[in-house]
């Protein structure tokens, strides 16, 4: 049996724990930013539309799921503080007004649909439309400048590798937004959103592109790790994941569809892991081993996310069978 003085010493099973919660870390980033994401597409999607029934559908597609999807940011930051308190700490202190404006941005976002819906009179829908609109543009964006920066290590607030990261985040969520409304909304609104995911994918394509020629040119420390064979092999996955994405999209496959953009998310997720790795915070110059926490902390964690991952997925995979399929013509926020 496993006693107290074990696991002080030794990690749970000689596994490489410190690595395993790095890929955690980044995993459960993916999974806020493919849930969370067609949540922030169909917001953004939401300023194509002007017909009120219309608007109306788009609420209902996400209404059962987006207040859950954020719950991955929560654990996102939970799991980053409990195995890598150090980089908690730098992370947030180096870019504590970029944490509030994308928590301004959430505010948002989720308040503008419960404030447009209480008042039927057109200026009070308008300016509650154009909240949600933005929220849902800016939190993605804001998001990605983040992302950028951690990856980078700069403490700068905006850079031009954040904004392009940026953009190519709330690009991607349209993409998701939309491969996620062609399978909850049916007749006029799900043809006519298949326009925007084209678009939308054209210009995610593009900025992967600008963002590795730009972080190729920026950052010198990054360049051994963009030719190496891992991300060389992740870009082309990702590429390949468009065009399948493409393809299952306009043949009206929209299960193959989502899929194609679950996996377009996760692969960038990984680019960007692979290309901090062994690193997780370069602004501090702490690799993964340096950052993360003493052996018993370690193994106890992990007992507990052992627990509890499963429960979380569990509660996920009752809430979208429940609410599976398209949603009803007269069905609104």
């Amino acid at each position: 049996m496993t006693d107290v003085g074990t696991l002080a010493s030794d990690t749970l099973f000689g596994l490489p724990l410190a690595d395993i919660w790095f890929g955690l870390v980044f995993f459960i980033l993916g999974m806020f930013l493919f849930l969370d994401g067609f949540d922030f597409g169909v917001g953004i999607l939401f300023a194509t539309r002007d017909d009120k029934h219309e608007r109306e559908q788009l609420l209902a597609a996400i209404t059962p799921f987006w207040d859950g999807n954020e719950v991955w940011l929560v654990v996102f930051g939970g799991a980053l503080f409990a195995a890598f308190p150090a980089v908690y700490a730098n992370l947030f202190s180096r870019h504590y007004l970029l944490m509030f404006a994308i928590l301004g941005a959430l505010i948002l976002r989720g308040l503008a649909p419960e404030m447009y819906e209480q008042r039927e009179d057109e200026p009070w829908q308008k300016w509650w439309g154009r909240a949600f609109i933005v929220g849902s543009f800016t939190a993605p964006f804001f998001l990605g400048i983040f992302i950028a920066n951690w990856l980078l290590g700069t403490a700068a607030l905006i850079t031009l590798p954040g904004i392009i990261v940026g953009l190519m985040v709330v690009a991607l969520t349209v993409v998701d937004g939309v491969a996620f409304l062609r399978l909850k909304t049916r007749n006029e609104l799900r043809d006519d959103v298949r326009t925007d995911g084209s678009r939308a994918l054209v210009l995610y394509l593009i900025l992967v592109v600008l963002t590795l020629g730009v972080v190729y040119i920026t950052a010198p420390e990054l360049r051994s790790a963009l030719l190496s064979p891992l991300v060389v092999g992740l870009v082309v996955v990702n590429l390949v994941l468009t065009g399948i994405y493409a393809v299952a999209t306009s043949s009206n496959r929209y299960y193959e569809a989502f899929i194609a953009n679950a996996g377009l998310v996760f692969t960038l997720v990984s680019i960007i892991a692979s290309l901090m790795y062994p690193h997780i915070d370069r602004g501090g110059g702490l690799t993964v081993e340096e950052a993360i926490v003493s052996t018993l902390p370690l193994n106890i964690m992990s007992i507990g996310a052992a627990l509890l991952l499963p429960l979380i997925f569990l509660y996920f995979g009752v809430l979208y069978s429940v609410f599976s399929g398209p949603i009803k013509a007269d069905e609104s926020y």
